[in-house]
């Protein structure tokens, strides 16, 4: 198979997607947001810590962040599929700006606590509980059938470029004071906002549906019936579940690295420099044969590089093995990606969207309050090592209860 046609393009398949105004303009806004999103992480974190010294309390601000997505995911679902998708994903961001806006002017009027804290990011929570199964189904309507392979990859990458340079942004401008990041966070999501606004997509056409428990549930029925979906779905989601150390960083970064807020930022940018690295890859040469072997082989090294960070007392090799744990997580949500966007049928988009966003936000909020309460109870080291070897025996284990994930050879075949 070419280049071309294992990233699905036609033409120059490298950056076949830009060709498309709407989707040039969906990957700047989604760098700009998790732009925003990811330079108040790092303040947040380095913030409540400052402020309890508690790993507990680390987790709880994932747990919150999570608790909304579980309660509202099947709603976002429906909503998406039943409403105009710009605007739901509009309304999202615009939660989102709100929210990001409030830590900023607690923050300069010295008013914000841990409850506060909570209180935002599960704000924050609510609102990507929609914005996840929104920016799921507008992809799809940025560029046509035959770029989606190609955009997939550009949209992974756009990702990356915002968890690369927003914690490193964020912890550089943290040595000024937390309101200096909240600020550029609140200037990044207002750029989004206004980049959505302009966007046009492709016109979908929405049904109407009675908010049932039936229509509801119709995305997880769907992927139910998919073993490969469920396969790819669930191993991300069990993997970073047990295999993610990032809410312990603010923790390895003081006591364990002592490289401070800046090497905060910097091991935070680890893993994503790793993920746009693997991305560039992908966009360029794709995953050509044996996609499924790729992804049950890129989750055993992932759980292997966080073994190797967790036992690591030195900055730089801490900062390597991070990058191999993002390089390889970002070919497990390459095939996971691709693999739903081929395979889900347009009006479905939303509810099979909202029932992955629920599983990846599992996977990052719950899997970081999963490792800070391990980490309370047997320390950060032996919490890290664990999870890691959890997710290489996982890697094992799904290889042999899900064959048709192992079997997945070419995904240009599942259009």
């Amino acid at each position: 198979m070419t280049a071309a046609t294992s990233s699905g393009g036609s033409g120059d398949a490298f950056g076949s997607a830009f060709r498309h105004r709407a989707f040039a303009l969906f990957w700047s806004a989604r760098v700009c947001s998790m732009l925003a999103l990811q330079m108040q992480v790092v303040a947040v974190g380095w913030q409540v810590y400052d402020m309890t010294g508690s790993p507990m309390d680390l987790g709880l601000v994932g747990l919150f962040q999570f608790l909304p997505t579980l309660a509202l995911a099947l709603v976002a679902g429906h909503v998406v599929d039943s409403h105009d998708r710009r605007g739901v994903l509009l309304g999202a961001l615009s939660i989102e700006l709100a929210a990001i806006a409030a830590l900023l002017s607690m923050t300069l009027a010295g008013a914000l606590t841990p409850p506060a804290v909570f209180a935002i990011v599960a704000l924050i929570g609510t609102a990507k509980s929609f914005e996840g199964p929104a920016n799921q189904a507008i992809l799809s309507a940025t560029v046509p059938v035959e770029d989606l392979p190609n955009a997939v990859a550009w949209h992974a990458s756009a990702v990356q470029v915002a968890l690369i340079s927003g914690p490193a942004l964020g912890g550089l401008l943290y040595i000024a004071g937390p309101a200096a990041v909240y600020g550029f966070s609140t200037a990044a999501m207002l750029l989004s906002v206004v980049l959505i606004l302009l966007m046009r997509p492709r016109p979908v056409t929405m049904t109407r549906r009675a908010m049932s428990l039936t229509n509801m549930l119709a995305g997880a029925a769907f992927i139910r019936s998919r073993p490969e979906i469920l396969g790819a779905i669930s191993l991300d989601l069990f993997a970073v579940l047990l295999g993610g150390a990032t809410a312990l960083l603010p923790i390895f970064a003081r006591d364990v690295l002592h490289v401070g807020p800046w090497g905060l930022g910097l091991l935070r940018s680890a893993p994503a420099l790793g993920a746009l690295a693997a991305a560039i890859c992908i966009t360029r040469w794709g995953v050509r044969r044996h996609a499924g072997r790729w992804m049950l082989a890129a989750v055993a090294s992932f759980g292997a590089a966080t073994v190797a960070f967790g036992l690591s007392a030195d900055p730089v090799l801490s900062f390597a093995a991070l990058a191999v744990v993002g390089a390889t997580d970002q070919i497990s949500v390459f095939v996971r990606q691709t693999l739903v966007q081929l395979s889900t049928p347009d009006d479905m988009r939303g509810r099979v969207g909202a029932v992955a966003s629920l599983f990846i936000g599992a996977s990052n909020q719950l899997g970081e309050f999963e490792s800070g309460a391990l980490a309370a109870a047997l320390g950060i080291v032996p919490a890290v090592v664990l999870g890691g070897l959890g997710a290489m025996g996982l890697a094992a284990g799904w290889a042999w209860m899900f064959p048709a994930l192992r079997r997945i050879d070419r995904l240009s075949s599942l259009r």
